[in-house]
């Protein structure tokens, strides 16, 4: 390299020192702002909930608002780029349903009967399901201290859990059962994703994957319910039209420039905020209660997660 290069002159040197603490800065607020505004997902539902719409319907509307923004965001990652081969397009109807159409709806049918702290909890788990899978399907190594992690993430969850059954009944186990299947769906997505990221990068992954899942879910509504199912109270429609543009085509953008700025870890890492968001606004928003076994349960899958995604990171490759 030419040491008079102007990347390598002191004023150039200057500028790119200066610039990096707001580069970290604007990272991190990009990440925390994505998590938070991913976490306000699980609130729009349960408001929604209260005005007697259904699961197929509010997914359906959510999806239809939202079909738009990811074609328009596949089309622009597409320019200039060689069409996609058939083995592609396998992949990406493949992970589109796994990992947004089956993952979502299967969560919004649970938040139906847990509330948004459990569920929010729950599938803060997906770090543990990502491992196992890997160690299912292709023998991937697992320490000691990752095993410590995923057992004390499990223990909270178990905590919370355990006090919303007797506050909620039977309700809770099949919601919390269908939130947990929600997390599988989008870990086999995060496992299967990798090679396909590879080679059409993420942003064109993501927008053709979900673009695929907003089709599914129109087309799971036209099969389920009658036209007349889409009259729904206006509160709704607005509610959707919020949770497809705030709660997800924007965290969507707003992790992706994170990740660019800070890197996957650090952005993992700064995801914590998105089970104390939802509970915050859980107790603000929805006047779900804020217990000991809550508080409790929080710290522990926190904490389990952070040991799990630490040591994840010193791990050697398997």
């Amino acid at each position: 390299m030419n040491p008079n290069s102007a990347s390598n002159t002191p004023v150039a040197q200057a500028q790119q020192a200066h610039s990096a603490p707001k580069s970290i800065a604007g990272g991190l607020a990009l990440a925390g702002l994505g998590a938070i505004a991913f976490s306000g997902k699980a609130i729009i539902v349960k408001l929604a909930y209260r005005h007697g719409v259904d699961a197929v319907t509010l997914i359906m509307y959510r999806m239809l608002f939202a079909l738009p923004i990811f074609a328009l965001m596949a089309w622009w990652a597409s320019r200039g780029k060689p069409a996609l081969e058939r083995k592609d397009w396998l992949g990406v109807l493949w992970l589109g349903f796994t990992g947004y159409y089956l993952a979502s709806f299967l969560d919004f049918a649970g938040l139906a009967f847990i509330s948004a702290s459990l569920e929010r909890l729950i599938l803060y788990l997906n770090p543990t399901l990502v491992m196992l899978l890997g160690r299912v399907l292709y023998q991937r190594r697992v320490s000691r201290a990752q095993l410590a992690g995923m057992a004390l993430s499990y223990c909270g969850v178990a905590l919370v859990f355990g006090h919303e059954i007797t506050l909620q009944g039977s309700g809770a186990a099949w919601g919390a059962l269908l939130v947990f299947a929600s997390a599988i769906s989008y870990a086999l997505y995060l496992v299967y994703s990798g090679e396909l990221v590879r080679r059409l990068g993420s942003l064109r992954l993501v927008g053709l994957a979900t673009t695929v899942a907003c089709l599914l879910c129109l087309l799971q509504f036209a099969l389920l319910r009658p036209l007349s199912a889409a009259a729904v109270a206006p509160e709704v429609v607005w509610l959707s039209v919020l949770n497809a543009t705030l709660c997800t085509a924007v965290p969507v953008l707003m992790v992706m420039m994170a990740i660019e700025r800070i890197g996957a870890s650090v952005v993992a890492q700064t995801g914590m905020i998105g089970p104390l968001s939802t509970i915050l606004m859980g107790v603000v928003i929805l006047g779900e209660p804020f217990t000991a076994w809550i508080a409790a349960g929080t710290v522990l899958v926190i904490a389990g997660i952070f040991v799990f995604t630490r040591q994840a990171r010193r791990a050697p490759p398997a």
